[in-house]
């Protein structure tokens, strides 16, 4: 039924799911456990179908959630989010691309699940503290006291400085050039002396196991991929609302993105573990 208010909510619910997991595939599982309890739902006991949607799929995130910081610690190097191939609409809603971008769901993974989820309800979805406290089974106050904290947490980590669209754009295409020509000048030129690189390859492909700090070392490995592979490839494109690139290595893809400060590359984001790259064909349906 088109008017069920699952379906008409789903693009939110998904979003919800996805920016407390980050990850699109669990995500999608959340839904799902969801969608089984709203079909069991007595739904004339439901006034507000979409607070109610929201608590459920809150509490099976959180669920998940719980589950997955356990197997991540034993995740092979550095984790990154889930990329999402995104439209560039998405990018318009400054505030949803920023929350999604793969910058802030990396600083989102270093809260623990429950304040991961007050965040992502009171800062990304503005739901009153009333309804948080009443999807995890706590006290308005103490929803109050936890929201700050990771408030707090994440204000210390967050990227500091906005950059326009076109910027980033024009930055993303810069790189990707000097990412086809391998020319190791350019590439200094666009990145900030302090960069770091992270690499996610799961243990499935080749990455580096730690971030690389410095531009000389960022530069150089980036450089010498170029150099040895037969065939490379790049694309631009929108990932989690913001310009960022694909690269096909001897036709393995990898999603990139990049963090800036005052116009140079600060981060670099490079996630190359098939099992997180199923997304990068179809444009994700992200909403608030």
């Amino acid at each position: 039924m088109t008017d069920d208010p699952f379906v008409a909510h789903r693009a939110l619910l998904f979003t919800v799911a996805y920016e407390m997991l980050g990850s699109a595939a669990d995500a999608e599982d959340v839904l799902q456990e969801s969608w089984l309890r709203w079909a069991d739902a007595d739904r004339s006991q439901v006034r507000d179908p979409r607070a109610y949607l929201v608590r459920v799929v809150t509490r099976q995130a959180l669920n998940r959630l719980r589950t997955l910081s356990r197997s991540r610690e034993e995740y092979v190097g550095e984790w990154l989010p889930e990329p999402l191939l995104t439209s560039p609409d998405v990018a318009e809603d400054v505030e949803l691309a920023e929350s999604v971008s793969i910058a802030m769901l990396t600083v989102l993974e270093t809260l623990g699940p429950t304040e991961r989820a007050v965040f992502v309800l009171r800062e990304v979805f503005e739901v009153p503290y009333g309804e948080i406290a009443g999807a995890l089974g706590k006290s308005a106050a103490t929803v109050r006291q936890i929201a700050r904290r990771a408030r707090e947490h994440v204000a210390a980590r967050r990227p500091r400085v906005q950059v326009s669209r076109l910027e980033q754009q024009a930055v993303v295409e810069r790189f990707l050039a000097a990412l086809r020509t391998g020319q190791l000048h350019e590439l200094m030129e666009v990145m900030a002396p302090d960069v770091i690189l992270i690499t996610d390859g799961g243990g499935l492909v080749a990455a580096a196991l730690a971030p690389i700090h410095g531009a000389e070392h960022v530069a150089e490995l980036l450089a010498r991929t170029h150099q040895v592979v037969a065939a490379f490839a790049t694309t631009p494109i929108h990932l989690n609302g913001s310009p960022a690139g694909r690269i096909d290595i001897n036709g393995e893809p990898s999603a990139v993105s990049l963090t800036l400060t005052n116009g140079r590359i600060t981060h670099i984001y490079v996630t190359r573990n098939p099992q997180k790259l199923t997304h990068l064909n179809e444009p994700a349906e992200l909403t608030r």
